[in-house]
């Protein structure tokens, strides 16, 4: 009984040494490996994810894998989830790639956040889903109607993104940005 506890013990050395052995040859590199292009989906796949034909095959690898794994998991889903899923698709796709950045940095950040922050944020999104239509629709055209100067696109502060729940075009804030003075000239000849 010892004997065969010796030899294991000595057999889990070996196989420890050899894999921290491994381990330190050299590093590795992972890499997503390359995803289907549009014409390579199977026609299921093409009707789930056909409000994200036309940017399909600019996607990266790894959010090209992360929708075929929600496309996996599409049939089991009930249909209000599938419906749900399909205008998040649909909502997406409509944004532009700035709008998308600034939708995925303002999830980063909600996830970060604390939890009674996270908690006002979803009272605030259960405010905002009581109002009646016309009030959201209100609200919508004064966040997509552009500033009369030249419209810029600041990521939404962590107060006020009802859009981590859904993508929605992403409001220009140019009356919200910071308002700063230039720093004073020590050049004489500019003074009065």
């Amino acid at each position: 009984m010892a004997k065969t506890r010796l030899i294991g013990v000595i057999f889990c050395c070996i196989v420890a040494s050899t894999g921290w052995a491994e381990e330190t040859s050299s590093p590795t590199l992972l890499v997503t490996p390359t995803q289907p292009k549009w014409s390579d989906l199977t026609v299921p796949q093409r009707i789930v994810l056909a409000p994200l034909s036309d940017d399909w095959d600019s996607f990266e690898n790894f959010r090209q894998k992360k929708w075929l794994g929600i496309v996996a998991h599409f049939p089991g889903l009930a249909q209000e989830e599938q419906r749900r899923i399909q205008k998040q698709m649909q909502e997406w796709g409509k944004l532009t790639p700035e709008q998308r950045k600034i939708a995925r940095e303002n999830y980063k950040a909600a996830k970060q956040l604390p939890i009674e922050k996270k908690q006002e944020l979803k009272q605030k999104w259960a405010e905002y889903a009581s109002l009646p239509p016309e009030e959201k629709e209100k609200l919508k055209q004064q966040a997509v109607s552009p500033p009369s100067s030249s419209p810029v696109l600041k990521p939404i502060l962590p107060a006020a993104i009802p859009a981590l729940v859904t993508p929605v075009p992403v409001l220009p804030l140019t009356d919200a940005l910071p308002t700063t003075t230039p720093p004073a000239s020590t050049d004489s000849t500019l003074k009065p």
